[in-house]
């Protein structure tokens, strides 16, 4: 008799694994393991044919593994985004449904605005039968200030995270009662940025971190000497505003 491809003792699992922020080393045990011991590879394509973050630094990492690139387009299209997390789900499943495990390799880690998020809701959406476990890793803040020699908080300090600024009037009032501020993709507004940072006078106390832990690191504190910068798309701010001194 054949076996059912859809029955759970012979469905492969899903497995997402935050691979950190750059540096290969900063993977868990947990998920190298995981990694070397899968049958399928997954991870965000990157752009122009390049290999992205994520490929990049489990590379040193791979052996016999089938490498799996799903497309996540950069692009802020609800529609297109759906359809492209679909078709990678999709792509997932087929595989899942042959008994094979698949790795998907996310930057930094999985739950801090993870791609692999969306390509678990959509799998779990379409496919209420598929196995997904979850193994987190480095996030960049935590590898960020490790890099500058800093603790991200201390004492009673009050974080705050923004993913995305658009404008400054949101980090105008988190400042009013966070004691410590992580901004992050700030190249788009750094100007706007630095100019708030010398009305408060916080210029002093604030850092960015370019591709932290990876080769090509650059720190820049700090910021009153850099009133414009040109930022790529992995660069972070931290800014510390609050009375708790450091140790």
């Amino acid at each position: 008799m054949a076996s059912n491809p859809l029955h759970p003792a012979t469905l492969g699992t899903l497995t997402g694994i935050g691979v950190g922020p750059g540096d290969p080393d900063l993977i868990t045990l947990k998920a190298l393991k995981c990694l070397q011991s899968a049958d399928i590879v997954a991870f965000p394509q990157g752009r122009n044919g390049q290999p992205g973050l994520a490929q990049t630094i489990i590379a040193p990492h791979l052996t016999r593994q089938q490498l799996l690139p799903l497309d996540f387009p950069y692009i802020f299209d609800p529609d297109q985004l759906t359809s492209a997390w679909q078709q990678a789900g999709d792509r997932v499943w087929q595989c899942l449904t042959q008994g094979q495990n698949v790795v998907f390799a996310c930057e930094g880690d999985l739950s801090f605005y993870g791609t692999f998020n969306y390509l678990a809701l959509s799998l779990e959406r379409r496919y209420p039968a598929a196995k997904i476990s979850r193994i987190p890793g480095i996030c960049s803040p935590m590898a960020a200030v490790s890099a500058l020699g800093l603790p991200l908080t201390v004492q009673s300090d009050k974080l705050v995270v923004l993913p995305a600024i658009y404008t400054v009037d949101d980090l105008d009032t988190v400042l009013v009662w966070a004691d410590v501020v992580v901004l992050l993709k700030v190249g788009s507004v750094y100007d706007q940025i630095w100019q708030l940072l010398h009305r408060r006078h916080l210029l002093e106390h604030s850092w960015v971190m370019v591709n932290a832990t990876q080769t090509t690191q650059k720190v820049y504190r700090p910021l009153t000497p850099y009133p414009h910068l040109k930022l790529p798309y992995f660069s972070l701010m931290v800014i510390r505003s609050g009375a708790n001194p450091l140790p």
